[in-house]
C-alpha cells in the first residue's frame, strides 16, 4: 500500500513537470490576464450564483471565453491575451448586463470589475419553472460536494440513504458512518453543530428527510477555521434554502413495506425579507433481526463454558424534523439570519434469546447444563431544539467580511431497558433488571470570523470560538428480587459532566508563482477544560495546536493536483464516558470508561482530478493517517462481574479504551462516465490497510475495500431509472473481524404536469429478505462467533408535488466534469 501511495505521488509529480515544461495551456502566464467580479441582485443584494459571464472580442457576436459565478456570486475568467473586450452577464429572470471596453494591457493584466448588479425582470413573468441539471459531485480545493437532487434511489429516503452514495463515505447495515474508514466524524448541519448528534448518530441521520438536503460536503482535511474535532474529518449536511422572490414549496409523501415518511417545504420572499418553513416525519416499520451466538470461555479453574444463544428481535424507529428560517437583508452590506429547529427521534425493540449454557471440566466431563430464555425490551427517545442567530457584514473592499454566530442547542434524552431471565430445565428463581436513564445536553457556541484581503493574491482569515457544554444524566435501576422489581440504590446514580472549549485561529489563502499554486494554511489553538462527578475520577485540562494546509496546482484546464494535511483530535463522547451499565443481556454487558483520553490524529492526502471531457471525470485520493491513543472498543471476559450488589456470571464486558497507535493508508477512486446521451455510470472504490500497534500485544494488520456502482438511464418522456449496488469487505480488528455487507437499490421516476408532479418507485435487496452478518471476537480466554440476519428487503412509492408561481431553478452550465443525469426534481426552491 505504501508503494502504491508513493507511486501515485511521483506519477502526479511527473504530470506537473510535463505541464510546466510545455503543456499547451500553461504556456507563458505572464503574458495573459484575468477578469474578476461578483454578481449581485440589485433588489435583494444577494449573490446570484451560476450566472453566465461571457467575454467577447470587440466587434464579434460570439464569446470566446467565459465562466459561471459560484454560490457567493464570484467569478474569474483567466488566460486572456491583452486586448479590448466586451463582458456580458446573463441569468434567467434578470436583464442582461453589458460592460464595454474592458481593456487588458501589459501594465494592467488583472481587471477587477467589482460588484455587478443584475436587475430582476420577474414582474414580466406569469409563471416560470425551469429545471437545473447540476453536477452530482463537485471537487473543490478544500472539500468534495455531493448534490443528491438527481439521485432516484434516495427519493423518499433519509440522510443515511444520501450518505451511502457520497464518495469516501461508507454506511453499514446498522447506520454507522465512516469517512475514509474512520468513524470519528464531526457532523454539522448548515455548518453548525447540534446536540441531536450527541445521543445517536444513526437515529439522528434517519430523522432528516432526503428531500430537504441540498448537498453534503465532505472535508477530509479541514482548515483552521473549522473545529479540530473528528480525526476522520467533517461531514456537513447543507439543507435547502431559497432567496428567490415569490412563494413556492413542495410536498413529499412515501409509503412502503419498511419505511413511511412525509415532508413539506414552504418558502416565501418579498423584497429583502424571506422566510421558510419545513416539516418532515418518518417511521420505520418493524424490522426483525435473527441472532445466533456461539461463545466459548475458560475460567480460572480451566473449566470450559459453552454458551449457545439464538433468538430474534424486532426494532421500530420514528422521528420528525421541523423548523423556521428567517433572512433579512437589512442593507446591501448587512444581513441577519435566524433559525429554529425541532427534532425528535426514537426507537423501540423487543425480543428473546434461547440460551443453553454448558460447563465442562478440564477432562471434558459435563459439569452443568442450564437452559433459559431471556426476554428483553428497550426504548430510546431524544428531543432536541436548535436555535441560531447569524450576522454578516460585507465591506466596500471585495471579499472583506465579518461573520458573528450565536448557536444554542438543547436536547432531552431517555433510554430504558428491561430484561428477565427464566430458567427452563432447572428450578431456580428468575433474575432480571430494569434500567431508566434520563438526561439532557446543553451546548452553546459563539463564534466571530473575519476575512481581510491584503493583496489580490493573499487573504487573511481569523476568528475565535467558545463552546460551552453541560450534560446531566440519571440512572435508576431496579432488580428482580423475590418475584418483584425493587429499586437498587447500588446501581443507581447521577452523572454530571461539563466541558468548555475555547479556540482561536489564523489562516491565509494565497496564490504563488503567477497562479501556479493556490493554497491555504493556518493554525488553530483549542483549549479544553472538563469537570465531572464520576467517583474517583479527575479529567485533566489540555490544549492542542492544530496546523493545517492545502496546496493545489492546475496542470491544465482539466487536470489538477492537491496535497493537504491536518492535525486533529477526537474527544471521548458522552456514550464512551458514561459509566452506566447496559445489562439488557446479562452475558454481554457494555459500559463507558470515564478515564478515556482524546485520540490525536495526523492526516495526509494527495489528490488528482481530471475532467476528461464530454462529462467524464475521475478523482484519485491517496491518504496516510496515523492516530495515537486511538479510541477502540475492547471486550474482556469475566468469570463473574459484580455491579453494585448484583453478581453476573460468564460475562463479556465491552468498553472503549485508548489502544496504542493506528495507521491507515489507502486510495479512494471516483469516476463518472456518460456512456451515451441517456446512460451514465458513476463508481467509487476505496482500498485501505489498517495496522494497529498496542503495547504488550501483537501488531494487527487488516485490509478493507468498498466498491459501489451507480447507473442512471433516461428513457425519455420524463421517465428515468437508476440502479445502485454497494459492497464492503470484512475487516480484521484487534480482537477478530467486522462483517462484510452489501445492498442494492433500484428506482424509477416519472414526471408529470410540466415536471411539477413526480411519481417514484424504489426497492432494496429485492431478491433476498435478509442480509447475513458474520463476525468473530476473541481474547486470551474466550472466543465468540455470531450471525445476525438483518431484514433489509423493501418496496416503496414516492410522490412529490412542487407548487408556486415563481420557482427559479437556475440552469447551470454543464462543467467538463459533470456527468449527465436525469433532470432534478428536488423541492424547496433551493436554486
Amino acid at each position: 500500500m505504501k508503494n502504491i501511495f508513493f507511486l501515485l505521488f511521483f506519477l502526479l509529480a511527473a504530470f506537473s513537470l510535463k505541464a510546466q515544461s510545455g503543456g499547451p495551456n500553461i504556456g507563458s502566464p505572464g503574458d495573459k490576464g484575468k477578469i474578476t467580479g461578483v454578481v449581485t441582485d440589485s433588489v435583494t443584494r444577494q449573490p446570484v450564483d451560476y450566472a453566465t459571464v461571457s467575454v467577447y472580442k470587440q466587434g464579434n457576436t460570439s464569446p470566446f471565453n467565459g465562466a459561471s459565478t459560484d454560490p457567493k456570486g464570484n467569478f474569474t475568467v483567466d488566460g486572456i491575451q491583452p486586448g479590448d473586450y466586451k463582458i456580458t452577464v446573463d441569468f434567467l429572470g434578470y436583464k442582461r448586463r453589458t460592460i464595454a471596453h474592458v481593456i487588458i494591457g501589459s501594465g494592467n493584466k488583472n481587471i477587477a470589475l467589482g460588484t455587478i448588479l443584475l436587475a430582476p425582470t420577474q414582474n414580466q413573468l406569469k409563471e416560470v419553472s425551469v429545471t437545473a441539471s447540476a453536477p452530482t459531485v463537485e471537487n473543490k480545493i478544500d472539500k468534495l460536494v455531493y448534490n443528491p437532487g438527481n439521485d432516484l434511489t434516495v427519493q423518499g429516503g433519509v440522510a443515511l440513504d444520501v450518505l451511502k452514495k457520497v464518495p469516501m463515505v461508507s454506511v453499514d447495515i446498522d447506520g454507522n458512518v465512516e469517512l475514509m474508514g474512520n468513524s470519528n466524524i464531526q457532523f454539522l448541519i448548515n455548518g453548525k453543530p447540534s446536540t441531536i448528534f450527541g445521543a445517536s448518530f444513526a437515529d439522528a441521520l434517519q430523522s432528516i428527510p432526503s428531500d430537504q438536503i441540498k448537498s453534503i460536503e465532505v472535508i477530509t482535511n479541514p482548515g483552521a477555521k473549522y473545529d479540530a474535532t473528528g480525526t476522520a474529518g467533517i461531514i456537513n449536511i447543507v439543507l435547502k434554502d431559497n432567496k428567490v422572490q415569490g412563494v413556492n414549496g413542495s410536498i413529499n409523501l412515501t409509503a412502503g413495506t419498511r419505511l413511511e415518511n412525509g415532508s413539506f417545504n414552504l418558502n416565501a420572499r418579498k423584497g429583502n425579507f424571506g422566510v421558510s418553513a419545513f416539516f418532515g416525519g418518518r417511521e420505520q416499520l418493524n424490522s426483525t433481526t435473527l441472532t445466533t451466538n456461539n461463545n466459548t470461555s475458560v475460567d480460572s479453574s480451566n473449566n470450559t463454558t459453552r454458551l449457545l444463544q439464538n433468538g430474534q428481535g424486532a426494532v421500530k424507529r420514528s422521528g420528525y424534523r421541523s423548523g423556521l428560517n428567517f433572512n433579512w437583508s437589512i442593507t446591501p452590506k448587512d444581513e441577519l439570519t435566524a433559525s429554529i429547529g425541532f427534532n425528535h427521534f426514537g426507537n423501540s425493540s423487543s425480543g428473546f434469546l434461547n440460551q443453553d449454557q454448558a460447563k465442562f471440566s478440564p477432562t471434558n466431563s459435563l459439569l452443568t447444563d442450564t437452559m433459559s430464555v431471556n426476554n428483553s425490551s428497550s426504548r430510546f427517545n431524544a428531543y432536541a431544539t436548535d436555535a441560531s442567530l447569524a450576522y454578516k457584514k460585507t465591506f466596500k473592499k471585495e471579499n472583506q467580511e465579518l461573520d458573528i454566530l450565536y448557536d444554542y442547542s438543547y436536547s432531552n434524552n431517555n433510554s430504558y431497558y428491561m430484561q428477565q431471565l427464566d430458567y427452563t430445565n432447572v428450578v431456580s428463581p428468575s433474575t432480571g433488571s430494569i434500567g431508566n436513564n434520563p438526561g439532557n445536553d446543553k451546548e452553546t457556541n459563539v463564534s466571530v470570523d473575519y476575512t481581510q484581503p491584503v493583496t489580490k493574491d493573499f487573504t487573511i482569515e481569523t476568528g475565535a470560538k467558545a463552546v460551552i457544554e453541560n450534560l446531566n444524566n440519571t440512572v435508576n435501576t431496579q432488580t428482580l428480587t423475590n418475584g418483584a422489581y425493587i429499586f437498587n440504590p447500588t446501581q443507581s446514580y447521577s452523572f454530571n459532566y461539563k466541558r468548555n472549549i475555547f479556540a482561536y485561529y489564523l489562516s491565509g489563502s494565497f496564490t504563488l508563482f503567477n497562479d501556479f499554486i493556490d493554497g491555504k494554511a493556518g493554525l488553530r489553538e483549542e483549549y479544553t477544560t472538563t469537570s465531572s462527578d464520576f467517583p474517583n475520577t479527575t479529567i485533566p485540562s489540555y490544549g492542542i495546536l492544530a496546523p493545517s494546509f492545502v496546496l493545489s496546482h492546475k496542470l491544465d484546464k482539466k487536470q489538477s493536483i492537491k496535497f493537504s494535511y491536518s492535525y486533529r483530535l477526537e474527544r471521548p463522547d458522552y456514550g464512551s464516558l458514561n459509566p452506566f451499565y447496559n445489562i439488557s443481556d446479562p452475558h454481554n454487558i457494555s459500559t463507558g470508561n470515564p478515564d478515556l483520553k482524546p485520540e490525536l490524529g495526523h492526516n495526509y492526502e494527495l489528490g488528482y482530478n481530471n475532467a476528461l471531457g464530454k462529462g467524464a471525470n475521475i478523482y484519485i485520493a491517496a491518504f496516510y493517517r496515523y492516530n495515537t491513543d486511538d479510541l477502540q472498543s475492547f471486550t474482556t471476559f469475566h468469570d463473574s462481574l459484580k455491579i453494585g450488589n448484583s453478581t453476573y456470571n460468564n460475562v463479556y464486558l465491552n468498553q472503549r479504551y485508548n489502544i496504542g497507535r493506528e495507521v491507515d493508508e489507502g486510495i479512494n477512486l471516483y469516476g463518472s462516465v456518460p456512456v451515451t446521451d441517456r446512460l451514465s455510470l458513476r463508481s467509487n472504490a476505496f482500498f485501505a490497510d489498517r495496522t494497529t500497534t498496542n503495547p504488550g500485544s501483537a501488531q494487527v494488520s487488516g485490509f478493507i475495500y468498498r466498491i459501489n456502482l451507480n447507473s442512471s438511464y433516461d428513457f425519455g418522456n420524463n421517465f428515468a431509472g437508476e440502479f445502485f449496488v454497494n459492497y464492503r469487505s470484512s475487516q480484521t480488528t484487534i480482537q477478530g473481524n467486522r462483517p462484510a455487507f452489501y445492498f442494492y437499490d433500484i428506482a424509477f421516476r416519472k414526471q408529470l404536469l410540466n415536471k411539477k408532479l413526480s411519481i417514484g418507485l424504489t426497492t432494496s435487496n429485492v431478491f433476498s429478505e435478509y442480509v447475513d452478518q458474520r463476525s468473530t471476537t476473541f481474547g486470551p480466554n474466550f472466543n465468540q462467533s455470531s450471525l445476525r440476519q438483518i431484514q433489509l428487503r423493501s418496496f416503496g412509492i414516492n410522490l412529490m408535488y412542487k407548487f408556486g408561481k415563481l420557482e427559479f431553478k437556475k440552469e447551470k452550465e454543464q462543467p467538463d466534469n459533470n456527468t449527465p443525469v436525469p433532470d432534478d426534481t428536488s423541492g424547496g426552491g433551493n436554486k
